[in-house]
């Protein structure tokens, strides 16, 4: 395995860990700001938005500079937001701090995608860019629990103190692991912006938003849904975010390997299987021992996307796919920010604490059809997918639109 790869890793860890332990804490953060848990949202929703326009804007503006240096400017902007949020004294600054660190998120994992892809054989680029993002999924499984537990233990504030320093060791690590060679400018933005030409490519991003949404808007509230509704201590919820956290790390795996194989295939059934999770979350949540099976799935099929989305959208941008990649990744937040502000409107509307469960399952249905409907039209228009992912720097085979 490539070093480089460890080390986007690394950065992904740190970022995946401001991005979800929020999730965790949030009881916390809105008891002690004394908001209401809909506003208390907008800590994540907020974030997500923000990762949206950064993934567009930042990568546009440095589309012509070397991306190693690009991506340790973007550790320093996670860096500073982080402090930001420790050191908050009101909700405004807590969300301006949010908003801060996730400037750089987009980009990060926009331009990460492509370097990671440029270090490994044609054949191997589906599951590269799931290694760089095993860094987001193990800050599930290891980050966002323990996170969480530091910040019920010591205060919410200690957890994102913790963040910083872990934002400072990948800085070191991108300086020293990832290879000059590999991160060289793009042709410019002209040539960025003229991959959105393919209809390919926003078919890939609409999978995106819908399909993320969907899990999103299950898990934007899932400390309130562990506790009021499956009966679960809130002592308990950073042990439960493992199982969730060990679905995505499977998932991301499993994905990349599929995506690999066989990318819109695969997309399919891993879409209409989190419909299915997510369907047997709202109907059996009260019930403790179906509610841990639900959060393992959740989070295997939701994050088993990942990988085979980006590889999508870069594959139909294969001229110019920085650009791309990152508005992808903010098609991501996007959804995010979409099920955040969705379950927060439900619960509001005093639907209680599985509604978002059963919102995000309708998104996702949404995703599924949407996935079928541009893997047929690939088909039709001769721009399938392949079976086997192509070098994303090569020239598009055929038309670039749906």
């Amino acid at each position: 395995m490539p070093a480089g790869l460890i080390a986007l890793a690394l950065g992904g860890f740190g970022i995946g860990q401001t991005e979800f332990v929020i999730m965790g804490l949030l009881p916390e953060v809105a008891a002690d700001f004394q908001v209401s848990e809909a506003s208390a949202g907008w800590f994540i929703s907020g974030y997500a938005l923000s990762v949206t326009v950064g993934a567009l804007l930042v990568t546009a503006a440095v589309t012509r500079l070397p991306r190693k240096p690009v991506l340790m400017g973007l550790l320093v902007l996670f860096i500073a937001g982080n402090l930001m949020s420790a050191i908050a004294d009101s909700y405004t600054a807590m969300l301006l701090g949010r908003i801060v660190a996730a400037l750089c998120h987009g980009a990060f994992f926009g331009i990460g995608s492509v370097v990671a892809a440029s270090l490994v054989p044609a054949h191997k680029k589906a599951g590269a860019i799931a290694i760089m993002f095993t860094g987001l999924t193990a800050a599930n499984v290891l980050g966002v629990p323990f996170g969480t537990l530091l910040g019920q233990s010591f205060g919410w504030r200690s957890t994102f103190w913790a963040i910083t320093v872990i934002g400072v060791i990948a800085l070191a690590g991108i300086a020293l692991m990832v290879p000059k060679a590999s991160t060289e400018p793009t042709k410019g933005l002209r040539s960025e912006l003229g991959a959105f030409k393919s209809g390919q490519v926003w078919l890939s991003i609409t999978v995106t938003v819908l399909g993320f949404g969907g899990m999103f808007g299950a898990f934007t509230y899932i400390a309130f849904t562990l506790t009021e509704v499956s009966g679960f201590d809130s002592g308990a919820v950073p042990w439960l975010l493992v199982l969730f956290g060990g679905g995505l790390f499977v998932g991301n795996f499993l994905g990349g390997k599929a995506a690999d194989k066989a990318l819109d295939a695969s997309l399919i059934v891993i879409l209409a299987g989190l419909v299915a999770v997510l369907v047997f979350f709202a109907l059996t949540a009260s019930n403790s021992i179906a509610t841990l099976v639900s959060l393992a799935l959740m989070g295997g099929f939701g994050f088993a996307t990942v990988p085979g989305l980006q590889m999508r959208v870069m594959h139909f941008a294969s001229t110019a796919p920085t650009l791309a990649s990152g508005a992808n990744i903010g098609a991501f937040n996007l959804g995010n920010a979409l099920g955040a502000w969705l379950g927060g409107v439900t619960i509001t509307a005093g639907l209680g604490y599985t509604s978002p469960i059963w919102a995000g399952a309708g998104i996702t249905v949404a995703a599924l059809l949407v996935m079928v409907f541009a893997a047929a039209a690939a088909k039709r228009g001769g721009v399938e997918a392949p079976a086997e992912a192509p070098d994303v720097e090569r020239e598009p085979r055929g038309a670039t639109v749906a």
